[in-house]
């Protein structure tokens, strides 16, 4: 149900109107003005939209546990009323009806004279009388001289494609019967302020057809304690199974208009309806400014304060706080919908009262923008046109971008990256990822299609050009160029803006494969997004970026910081501040992190690969070198499952198990499945299982599964001896190639030799299969092998595999080509 509607006569049987057709109404008192308890949505358009729908709340969800603070609505009919009988509806349409609004001067002039116009046929005595009256009943439940909150209500609000959002006024910490009823006048007034009077234009309303309310609501002492605001959905994506609830200190002006740097909370719906109470992931806003009250020289009733950088460095709310307010959240979504016979998304404000400590709702309404989202949508992108090409590489997706170009070749020049450019380097890390999320497109002299750069162009959705050798050298900043990776694997850098088209498919029309074809991500930022994407899970989810760009310190370190260097020490204690200890800080963020992927998948399979960096990639985390050795050739060094019950590592391998074990059993998200990364023998598959155990991860307990990557040799070779300590296995095939062949994939002088379709790749993938389901144990792969060769998914889906698992930006070819192949068998 949209709680909106719009004035009109006919819907008032006591309204008549004048010879031009101004409504006015010959009502009861109890038409002028009106309690919450005394409204809901069916009186829309007597109280406009906030307070309909605060009067519904009021009315039916105090009894089920709500707290609303209590007040009372000035109806539309006084608006009606005060023009009709100050006839100034005339004078009114003199002023609006031929007004040009690209006139700015004239607009601040007619605009000011409606308002003085509005404001001047309102400040009757009887409307003083009614507004006496009833604050005498607000002071009688509340106390003497109680503070209220003036808000200003219309009867055309809260749209799907109009929302009047901040379009009326509204005043905080009124006082006082003369200054209630004068920020009443000014409200009404408010109706015909520059943004309103423009945003109808634009929006082709009529202006005498949208009529104005006012609430006058007990104020919420938030200046004291906290306030913002909670949606029943994300904002960004549309996803609608979590409730994000943002919050910042004070009144709640700066979260509305954007002011602050809010906290942000997600609790997952499915599992806290199920009895998981957790929070799935929070992020600390920087919250700037904290908005108090004063009674300013100016007449404002308002003032921001800079918020002290302790309280900056803390959360806004308690972990019960944002539990509650998800309780609000659900009863009133679910309260909403059931009125509107389908599902209704909520945007609901709130403030912690700093006096009595308890939660408020002070509004709700349907959510209008993230709510229209469709189910994702998957792009083809094709060039028009053709231009100098400046130099070429592997392409990585299938997209095609443009920008200015900016060639950076050092850490130190990344502060000058700017939103939208062209990355250009020699090649990136994990530190160079704040820059790539704002990258148009990335370009690398070196690398292969599973660099660092590839990966996270992959997950990002950007089109990369990798190992061009020569880029930093042939492309200059400040050159326009496009970037193309629609071409197949080589990816084309032109010059100039070049003309491409996207078309765009819908996610419910693709057909159906019996092969579930599965996306890999690593990044929780993209996992609402991705998640509505037709895909079967995850079949590969990395923790590494979690940890490096999430938690960004070492975990034998957070595990033994008593081993530090001074400086290292004093680091971490900085950043691990307000946690009960610096294991807790890892346990909690990447277990949120892990959680944000499996709660968007929910209930799809979601496969977890443990840790799998290298030493050289471990070490540039903070209080890295202390833990870790040197090696030539980390790629087949001390990595993956060697790692884990190794007593160098085999505290931090307990902190990940730890975190694993809290996004399953507080969280709730069963369908996570652990899988171990590069383990090279049996015995050592014993080794790490036994440890899993020790530390809360015990094999078919609660119907956890175990799988192992299959990227090694004798992981073919032994296949069914490994297959006795796991659950299934993941071929990935980057390291199976490599180790294979035996190609450093990594190296761009025989990167021409890394082929996954060579004869003797082919038949290990058979083998692995074949092995797998001799065993009874389910099999996939996860490695960009049938995303880049559609043969190779064929053929995979000709061997029976059970699932393939790519990246988003391949998701479409690759279910093209398994459906084609599953039509040829």
């Amino acid at each position: 149900m949209c709680i909106v509607a719009f004035f009109h006569p006919d819907k008032f049987p006591n309204n008549s109107q004048s010879q031009r057709g101004y409504p006015f109404t010959m009502a009861a008192s109890s038409d002028f003005l009106r309690w919450f308890k005394d409204i809901g949505l069916e009186d829309l358009p007597l109280v406009g939209g906030k307070n309909a729908s605060l009067g519904e709340m009021y009315r039916t969800l105090t009894t089920q546990g709500l707290l609303v603070p209590n007040g009372f609505v000035l109806t539309t009919n006084v608006y009606y009323d005060a023009l009709q009988d100050a006839c100034a509806w005339p004078e009114l349409h003199e002023l609006l009806d031929r007004l040009d609004v690209t006139d700015v001067t004239l607009l601040e002039k007619q605009a000011a004279k409606a308002r003085k116009l509005v404001y001047a046929s309102t400040g009757t005595e009887k409307l003083r009388s009614l507004v006496a009256d009833a604050y005498l009943s607000l002071e009688a439940q509340y106390g003497r001289g109680v503070a209220v909150a003036v808000r200003s209500s219309a009867t055309a609000e809260d749209l799907p494609g109009a929302s009047f959002a901040g379009q009326h006024e509204s005043y905080l910490n009124i006082t006082g019967v003369d200054n209630i009823f004068d920020a009443c006048r000014h409200c009404f007034a408010s109706l015909f302020t520059d943004r309103a009077i423009v945003y109808r234009i634009n929006n082709r309303f009529d202006h005498f057809k949208v009529g104005l309310s006012v609430g006058v609501m007990k104020l919420v002492r938030s200046d004291r304690a906290a306030s913002g605001v909670t949606f029943t959905l994300d904002t960004e994506s549309g996803f609608r199974d979590v409730v994000l609830t943002t919050g910042a200190y004070g009144l709640g002006e700066n979260i509305v208009q954007g002011i602050v740097d809010p906290d942000e909370f997600y609790v997952h719906k499915p599992t806290f309806r199920q009895g998981y109470r957790t929070v799935l992931r929070r992020v600390l806003g920087k919250k700037q400014l904290t908005m108090a009250l004063g009674n300013n020289k100016d007449g404002s009733t308002t003032q921001n304060e800079p918020t002290p950088e302790d309280q900056q460095m803390r959360f806004c709310l308690s972990d019960e706080e944002v539990l509650l307010l998800t309780d609000h959240a659900l009863l009133t979504e679910d309260h909403y919908s059931q009125l509107a016979g389908h599902h209704m998304p909520m945007d609901i404000e709130w403030a912690k009262d700093g006096d009595d400590g308890r939660l408020y709702i002070v509004q709700a309404r349907p959510e209008t923008v993230a709510s229209r989202k469709k189910s994702a949508m998957l792009e083809t992108y094709s060039l028009h046109g053709k231009g100098t090409v400046l130099t070429h590489g592997r392409a990585v997706g299938e997209k095609i971008s443009g920008g200015i170009t900016h060639v950076i070749l050092s850490h130190d020049e990344l502060a000058l990256f700017q939103p939208g450019e062209v990355l250009v380097a020699p090649s990136t890390n994990p530190d160079w990822e704040a820059v790539m999320k704002m990258a148009a497109a990335i370009v690398t002299d070196h690398g292969g299609r599973t660099c660092h750069a590839a990966i996270i162009a992959r997950e990002l959705g950007v089109p990369a050009v990798i190992g061009t050798e020569t880029g930093t050298q042939t492309l200059k900043s400040g050159q326009c160029v496009t970037v193309s990776c629609a071409a197949g694997e080589i990816g084309t850098v032109y010059e100039g803006d070049i003309p491409f088209e996207v078309t765009t498919i819908d996610a419910d029309r693709l057909p159906h494969t019996r092969t579930p074809v599965m996306v890999n991500l690593g990044n929780p930022d993209l996992a609402f997004h991705t998640a509505m994407m037709p895909s079967a899970g995850v079949g590969l989810a990395r923790i590494e970026f979690i940890i490096s760009e999430y938690i960004g310190i070492h975990p034998m370190a957070l595990a033994h910081p008593e081993r530090l260097a001074p400086a290292d020490r004093q680091r971490i204690a900085e950043i691990t501040a307000g946690n009960p200890s610096p294991s807790d800080y890892f346990v909690r963020n990447l277990s949120e992190g892990i959680g944000t992927i499996a709660a968007a998948f929910y209930p799809k399979p979601v496969i977890v690969r443990l840790s799998d960096f290298k030493t050289n990639e471990y070490a540039a985390l903070i209080g890295g070198t202390t833990f870790e050795p040197q090696e030539v050739n980390p790629m087949i060094g001390f990595r993956g499952a060697s790692r884990y019950a190794h007593p160098a590592y085999a505290d931090g391998f307990a902190l990940e198990c730890a975190a694993l074990a809290r996004a399953r059993d507080a969280m709730g998200l069963t369908n996570i499945i652990v899988m171990i990364p590069f383990c090279r023998r049996v015995e050592e598959a014993e080794r790490v299982v036994a440890a899993m155990g020790k530390n809360g991860l015990v094999r078919g307990k609660d119907g956890l599964e175990i799988y192992m990557m299959c990227e090694i040799p004798n992981n073919v070779i032994q296949i069914d001896a490994f297959a006795a300590e796991f659950d299934g296995f993941s071929i990935g095939s980057n390291d199976l190639t490599q180790l294979t062949l035996g190609v450093d994939r990594d190296s761009d002088i025989v990167s021409f030799d890394f082929d996954e379709r060579d004869k003797g790749m082919l038949e290990m993938l058979r083998l692995a299969v074949a092995g797998a389901k001799r065993n009874g144990r389910k099999v996939g792969i996860c490695g960009e092998a049938p995303a880049n060769y559609p043969d190779i998914a064929r053929y995979l889906v000709k061997l029976g595999i059970d699932s393939i698992s790519v990246n988003p930006s391949s998701l479409l070819r690759t279910m093209g080509a398994v459906h084609e192949a599953e039509g040829c068998h």
